[in-house]
């Protein structure tokens, strides 16, 4: 197990990475905000999708993941079609110009991290991917928070055992 120091420094690091995702944020076109693009690439990834499928790998409820669809929708970029296991449902699939939208999103992030990493080597970048991958998945399913909560029951029944003067 790594020492305390190099978990503390991982942690900086990674609150850094906000960075990163800002400037690649910059890149966007301007009537593609990052929820549009997230869903975009995730019908490019995983094909068509109930919108609750896509709300569960957005990780956003169900309000924010109708706007992101309703925004790419209203551009022509995704089509809703009935579910036909369950018609109080929808099928959310890229069209043409959605598909022409992902192409341009991909060139423009590649190409900002060739400009970005171009004094990498490959097996840098490969190594980055690598590690990167194998964090994700020491996290699994970032939804859920098992763990979160039974840290904060345990803060919470030290908490009920003091003794708290009323203000």
């Amino acid at each position: 197990m790594a020492a305390r120091a190099h978990y503390e420094e991982l942690a900086r690091q990674l609150s850094a990475i906000g960075a990163v995702k800002r400037d690649l944020g910059r890149i966007l076109p301007p009537d593609c905000p990052a929820g549009s693009a997230a869903v975009l690439a995730l019908l490019g990834r995983h094909g068509d999708m109930r919108m609750s499928k896509l709300g569960e790998l957005l990780a956003v409820d169900m309000s924010v993941t109708s706007r992101h669809v309703a925004h790419v929708a209203d551009r022509g970029w995704i089509e809703r079609s009935p579910d036909p296991a369950d018609k109080r449902s929808r099928i959310l699939h890229l069209t043409d110009p959605g598909f022409a939208q992902l192409d341009e999103l991909n060139r423009r992030v590649t190409e900002l991290l060739t400009e970005r990493l171009s004094d990498w080597s490959d097996d840098d970048v490969a190594l980055l991917i690598q590690l990167l991958a194998r964090l994700r998945q020491s996290f699994g399913d970032c939804r859920s928070t098992p763990r979160f909560e039974q840290i904060a029951s345990a803060t919470e029944s030290v908490a009920d055992q003091t003794t708290r003067t009323p203000a």
